[in-house]
């Protein structure tokens, strides 16, 4: 074998290997492109198309027009005229979800349950043994937005004081606001939706 041919053969064999590698090489990028970029886009806009509000963080707006919250991340009320959710490990922070981590048997989760327990006692005029358990117990995500029907029933005397309605109109806005929670879901109460509903029949309080 002579010198050229030996160089020939030498470009040959760099020229298959060269080739051997652009293959999968260009899979990776035309696969990245794809499954990176163009289907993440694709899905993000048939998402805002088919479901505008779901897309956007499912926004709550009050009368007028601006957004309050979202129907997916509860929120703190303290004020007597509102009702109150479910206790929280996680502040309602959306960026913070977190439960208290604190099994059933935990000491001090009883002792949290019974200071919760006495607060809302005092708070709603309620005996101990008629306060749901939800109001009792933080969410596994520490954003719960809803209560039973229940837990908003127990709150009806106070809030209707506050706002200076009848017992009965208040009951009906929880009526109204209730809902199913899935297929095989409890029927609950959206606590931002039914203070924004309360807004609207007596306007904010202090307001």
């Amino acid at each position: 074998m002579n010198r050229n041919t030996a160089q020939i053969d030498s470009l040959s064999y760099t020229h298959r290997q060269l080739t051997t590698w652009s293959i999968p090489l260009r899979l990776v990028a035309v696969m990245a492109l794809i499954l990176g970029l163009g289907y993440p886009l694709l899905i993000s806009a048939l998402g805002s198309w088919l479901m505008p509000h779901q897309a956007t963080g499912s926004l709550i707006e009050d009368r007028e027009g601006r957004v309050v919250g979202s129907v997916l991340v509860g929120q703190r009320f303290i004020d007597h005229a509102y009702f109150i959710g479910r206790p929280t490990a996680a502040e309602y922070d959306a960026f913070e979800v977190s439960g208290s981590n604190l099994g059933p048997g935990n000491p001090e989760l009883r002792e949290r349950a019974q200071a919760y327990a006495v607060a809302i006692a005092a708070r709603d005029g309620v005996a101990l043994g008629e306060i749901p358990v939800e109001l009792l117990a933080a969410s596994g995500s520490g954003i719960d937005p809803h209560i039973t029907p229940e837990g908003a029933a127990i709150q009806v005397a106070r809030v209707a004081q506050a706002r200076g309605l009848s017992e009965v109109q208040v009951m009906s806005l929880i009526e109204a606001a209730i809902e199913q929670r899935g297929r095989l879901g409890q029927p609950a109460v959206n606590v931002l939706r039914l203070n924004l509903a309360l807004d609207e029949l007596t306007g904010p309080p202090n307001s």
